[in-house]
């Protein structure tokens, strides 16, 4: 009898949406994603961000009805971004933040997941993310560490639920950690910017958060975030982070360094965090506003290679259409 060999073909398996969704490994859920929000002291009205569609800086007011939105739209997650009235150098006044926090919690309560950025670009008359010294060329870190604990002890006290020390100084983990477990906030958590890589991405978020470097000396951040280069530093600073006490790790930006999120799930049991930012979310919106891709589709793509490179949570300025555009979406 004449021998049949059969080719094994993996088209069955492709056949039609339902055995498409049965047989997918990464499984997209709404209730992974948070939701960026800035809200900015001096304003009197909401503005908009060149480049991020569907994003605004907020008035304390208006900001309240964007997270009522939000829920109805299933976002329970936020991350936010104060941006304060007066800028200095050193001497900074975090009450702004803290009744932002205070108002957040006051109108909905345990409702809301509220994480806090924790850093000083936004209040600095430099821009950079700490203290520099007298020259500006360089940023000194056990000062920027020591005002970067007293923050959040504050923003703890208001009642954010997460800090997310956004600055890459050394040892800010631990002295948060600290700080917090000593003022009786061992229930807060801290989400670290454990990788977080200077990059050309950042353009539209630095609009929102009016923290652009502007120094005599220093002229960009490369001398504390990660080069993209240098992947193992990224790798180390994010081991570092978790043993000082980090309870998420987060690799910034996401879509360009999925290759980081993956290396990193493999050395930790930590959740990891992917920021797909500003400027890698607006690069989505010009091709849909220019007609070469669909916007949803688009998004939704990239929310999955974010997963399934490892990511266990999503922050995306499109959170707040997650839910709606993952139900519909065709595999």
């Amino acid at each position: 009898m004449e021998k049949i060999e059969y080719t094994v073909t993996q088209r069955r398996l492709r056949t039609d949406v339902h055995i498409r969704e049965l047989t997918a490994s990464v499984k997209l859920s709404y209730k992974s994603f948070i939701q960026p929000l800035f809200v900015e002291e001096s304003l009197q009205a909401p503005r908009t961000v060149t480049g991020l569609t569907g994003v605004r800086v907020d008035t304390m007011d208006s900001l309240l009805e964007s997270i009522q939105q939000d829920i109805s739209f299933g976002v329970t997650k936020f991350l936010l971004f104060p941006v304060p009235a007066v800028k200095t150098h050193d001497q900074f006044d975090f009450s702004f933040a803290a009744a932002v926090v205070k108002e957040v919690r006051r109108k909905f309560g345990d409702g809301v997941w509220l994480a806090a950025d924790l850093c000083l670009c936004s209040y600095t008359t430099h821009g950079h993310c700490g203290i520099l010294n007298e020259d500006q060329t360089r940023l000194i870190n056990h000062k920027t560490v020591d005002i970067l604990a007293h923050y959040a002890a504050l923003l703890a006290a208001a009642g954010v639920d997460c800090m997310a020390p956004s600055d890459m100084m050394d040892g800010r983990i631990a002295a948060i950690r600290t700080k917090l477990d000593a003022l009786g906030f061992d229930h807060v958590g801290v989400m670290s910017y454990a990788a977080k890589f200077s990059s050309q991405f950042y353009g539209p978020f630095r609009d929102a958060c009016n923290s652009t470097p502007r120094s005599n000396g220093l002229k960009n951040r490369k001398t504390y975030q990660v080069s993209p280069s240098n992947p193992a530093d990224a790798l180390v600073s994010a081991m570092r982070d978790e043993k000082e006490g980090a309870d998420i790790l987060m690799v910034k930006p996401a879509a360009l360094y999925t290759d980081i999120i993956a290396a990193l799930k493999q050395r930790t049991l930590k959740p990891v965090a992917a920021y797909h930012v500003s400027g890698e979310y607006a690069a989505v919106e010009i091709l849909a506003q220019q007609g070469l891709v669909n916007r949803r589709k688009a998004h939704v793509e990239v929310w999955t290679a974010l997963q399934r490179s490892g990511a266990d949570m999503i922050i995306s300025y499109a959170a707040r259409n997650a839910k709606e555009w993952i139900e519909i979406n065709e595999l």
